[in-house]
């Protein structure tokens, strides 16, 4: 009788493609880095040695998920203002990030080594040298893609505690606002803050992406500030 594997490891249909699109669900339904190949051979019904011979192993799958997701981005129009180019790309990153857990911390970890991200750089990389921050212009666009990541991977990693009993995030938000009473600042502080996230669900999710805004806005406001001094002279801070 023929090995079952052998006869699994080139199913019939099984395309790069395929497998990619497999994986990317896999990340949506759980984390970029928590699922494994047999995982995903599990979900496409084929054996692990068909994943490698289409696609290869588990870090060049997390790389084709991160492309994927990274072309489901449109580079904002090259002539606004730094400020609203930057506003009108990380306002749309962010919630596709958030949809695919691990991406952004992928893209922290490896940095911009995708062919995706590429046209992205050209444009953001531009605006910032014509507003006038010169030789810092890629410590600037840094700081906007790292402050944004880091903020997905912040809620990600919350988000892979849920319902696991004292690493739980929403459960030490709850202690935390037991501490807290008969504390005015400290209950005002829970309340404002930490309760959206402990509620769960949707009001969870959209304190997340107000969160995630926040940081964004504070950051160019940040880098306004600090182009109106430290700028290149004869460069205007566009839209300052």
């Amino acid at each position: 009788m023929p090995d079952q594997a052998a006869t699994t490891r080139f199913h019939a249909g099984l395309t790069p493609e395929a497998v990619v699109a497999a994986a990317v669900e896999l990340t949506r339904e759980s984390h970029l880095f928590s699922w494994s190949i047999r995982d995903l051979a599990r979900r496409l019904g084929v054996s692990p040695s068909a994943i490698y011979h289409h696609v290869g192993g588990k870090d060049l799958l997390c790389r084709r998920v991160v492309e994927e997701v990274a072309t489901r981005l449109a580079v904002p129009d090259p002539d606004l203002s730094w400020q609203d180019w930057f506003r009108e790309l990380l306002f749309a990153m962010g919630p596709v990030a958030m949809e695919y857990p691990g991406v952004a911390k992928w893209m922290l970890m490896h940095g911009p080594v995708i062919q995706a991200v590429l046209p992205t750089i050209d444009t953001g990389f531009a605006a910032m040298r014509r507003a006038g921050f010169g030789e810092m212009t890629g410590f600037a666009y840094a700081l906007l893609f790292n402050t944004a990541m880091l903020t997905v991977t912040s809620g990600d990693d919350r988000k892979q505690h849920e319902e696991d009993g004292p690493r739980d995030h929403a459960a030490m938000m709850r202690e935390f606002s037991r501490l807290a009473a008969g504390r005015p600042e400290a209950e005002a502080f829970a309340d404002s803050t930490m309760r959206p996230f402990a509620e769960g669900g949707d009001t969870a999710a959209q304190a997340r992406v107000d969160y995630y805004r926040f940081c964004v806005e504070i950051t160019i406001s940040g880098l306004t500030t600090w182009l109106a001094t430290h700028g290149s002279p004869g460069s205007p801070a566009d839209g300052a």
